[in-house]
């Protein structure tokens, strides 16, 4: 258990994922682009915070932030952490990198759409927010509408992006187990589970591992998207 109760453990769990991050970046420098820009785009996620904080859980933050304003530290690390590791994680198991495009595929009639693809998760999470229902729900619809729309649009990403969001849950149910031994009853105490759902794999609500799924589904694919490459 860390000093102090509850009051660090978000930090700590925050922080923990910036080891693999920083592995990653370590050993693989042909990554490295790609780990920046990703997490450069999700790192601004963390500022969603106050649509989830306490709708879907309130964790005891530094300075008690997310209590008193709804934002908070640790969700930027997060996000950092997490869009870096889910946006390489597929080429680091399979020995694929980034290769640019050539002119003929970049032509494609299918990449009209390309924008659109990019676009799909903010479009389907601001349709579905107003209604009744938890916002983690919104937020699981938007990233896997915006990793299918991405596959519509280059079918070449489909394999990378339904392994890239199965390995993406497995790494972070890792996380969540890790998290639930350093901290019994952690998940109990912060996250809303009355709710949620109320389906729940061992000590964590199904709803922590579709997140998961669904990050890996859109991130892994979003670096080629953006930049028109493909991984070879």
């Amino acid at each position: 258990m860390i000093p102090g109760g509850d009051k660090y453990i978000w930090l700590v769990w925050a922080l923990a994922f910036l080891i693999p991050y920083g592995a990653l970046y370590a050993v693989l420098p042909e990554q490295r682009r790609v780990m920046l820009l990703s997490s450069s785009l999700t790192a601004l996620f963390g500022l969603t915070e106050p649509i989830f904080v306490p709708e879907y859980w309130n964790p005891p933050s530094l300075f008690d932030l997310a209590q008193r304003t709804g934002f908070d530290i640790e969700s930027l690390i997060f996000c950092f952490g997490i869009g870096g590791v889910g946006a390489v994680l597929y080429n680091a198991l399979t020995g694929k990198r980034p290769v640019p495009m050539n002119c003929h595929e970049r032509h494609s009639l299918r990449h009209r759409f390309h924008r659109v693809a990019l676009g799909m998760p903010f479009v389907v999470f601001a349709a579905l927010y107003f209604l009744p229902w938890n916002p983690i729900y919104p937020g699981i619809a938007a990233l896997l509408a915006g990793g299918v729309s991405c596959v519509l649009c280059r079918p070449d990403l489909a394999r990378k992006t339904l392994i890239g969001g199965a390995l993406f849950a497995a790494f972070y149910l890792l996380f969540l187990i890790a998290l639930e031994i350093m901290a019994p009853g952690y998940i109990a105490r912060v996250w809303n589970l009355p709710a949620l759902s109320g389906v729940m794999v061992g000590a964590f609500p199904i709803e922590e591992l579709l997140f998961g799924f669904g990050i890996g589904v859109y991130w892994s694919g979003v670096y080629e998207h953006l930049v028109w490459h493909h991984s070879s």
